[in-house]
């Protein structure tokens, strides 16, 4: 066995699936099930439990890991003994006006803690290392990693009679003021069922819809965390499920930077565990 055969069933071990530890690893996802079935022979002893929602260790990996772990952290504790200290590296991210901030702030905060990291954070339009965008705004020559998915909702005026439901039906539109966006994810919800609606304002961006519909203007449909960020609105469930998926994008023409082959490795697992349809393209681990 070699110090890669245990970085990758630790990765294996952590995410329970092989996909999401290969994307972790950059390696494909062939490869990582090789290595852990090279080590499961190795070992003598089954490690993990295939199954159809991912990989489910054994006692034997239990044991297996904490070894594994020393043995992974004493590497590289030598590999860093005698380096010189690295020269600050900087992670530029482009961020969606509209994310949810404390989803997001959870990402970035242990970005701040590092001191050899210059964090950057621009617009989503802007040039960056790596976005944090909703699906729909990826472009050819992007990779993409999920990271939630984000239901949407009904921002209302405080006041407005249809706070007396709890959950709104797409008739319950009708003839309502409406603030339209400029984004295909609430022009879906009207596809559906194209109830009349009766727009008054169309607004590009969110903050700009909240404060109409604070102001009484209309109703907005928007992403449940812009809603529930804005204490000036009411929000009501919708009966049509309409979301838009928020992860991480990144050119796929070159390698990830050290800094950003970091971010990614720390990335949590999304919370409802959909696989990645699209492979993630393999690079090698510096």
């Amino acid at each position: 066995m070699d110090i890669r055969e245990l970085r990758y069933f630790a990765a294996v071990y952590r995410e329970r699936n092989l996909t999401a530890a290969a994307k972790r690893c950059f390696i494909s996802q062939p490869s990582i099930s090789a290595a852990i079935t090279n080590l499961e022979a190795e070992l003598g002893t089954t490690l993990f439990i295939r199954h159809k929602k991912g990989m489910a260790p054994t006692e034997s990996a239990a044991q297996f890991h904490g070894i594994a772990r020393k043995i992974i952290d004493e590497a590289d504790a030598a590999r860093h003994l005698f380096r010189k200290p690295r020269t600050k590296q900087t992670l530029t991210l482009g961020l969606l006006r509209t994310l949810d901030q404390a989803r997001t702030i959870a990402l970035l905060k242990p970005l701040t803690g590092n001191a050899d990291l210059a964090l950057r954070l621009v617009g989503a339009s802007q040039k960056s290392d790596a976005r944090i965008v909703a699906r729909t705004m990826i472009v050819p020559g992007e990779h993409f990693i999920p990271l939630w998915s984000e239901r949407y909702v009904a921002a209302l005026p405080p006041s407005h009679p249809l706070t007396l439901k709890e959950t709104l039906r797409t008739s319950d539109f009708a003839g309502v003021p409406m603030i339209d966006r400029c984004h295909c994810e609430q022009q879906e919800l009207f596809k559906r069922t194209a109830p009349p609606r009766k727009p008054v304002a169309i607004a590009e961006f969110e903050e700009w819809a909240m404060a109409l519909v604070a102001a009484g203007v209309g109703v907005a449909i928007v992403p449940e965390g812009v809603a529930r960020g804005n204490p000036d609105v009411a929000v009501r469930a919708i009966d049509v499920d309409v979301t838009r998926q928020v992860g991480l994008a990144y050119p796929s023409a070159h390698p990830p930077s050290d800094a950003l082959k970091e971010f990614i490795a720390s990335l949590p697992r999304q919370a409802n565990s959909r696989r990645v349809r699209s492979a993630i393209k393999k690079v090698k681990r510096a």
